[in-house]
């Protein structure tokens, strides 16, 4: 199942601010963020889930860039 249709399942009134909120700004808000901004105000105790799926991968470091920096030093 989409993540769309659960939101409108499990939380109709949040979903409902997104979509109103998603409309006044004429398709400058996806739904996503419309609806983390709502759930976020209708719901302030989850404000720690807030940046959760918006943070970028974490990637290992490349071991070239440490070593090109440590030349760097000489």
């Amino acid at each position: 199942m989409r993540t769309t249709v659960l939101r409108w399942v499990f939380a109709p009134r949040t979903s409902w601010c997104a979509w109103r909120l998603t409309r006044a700004a004429s398709g400058q808000i996806d739904f996503d963020t419309a609806w983390r901004a709502a759930r976020v105000r209708l719901h302030p105790d989850e404000t720690e889930f807030r940046t959760h799926g918006h943070r970028p991968p974490k990637t290992p470091p490349d071991p070239s860039a440490r070593s090109a920096l440590l030349r760097g030093r000489d």
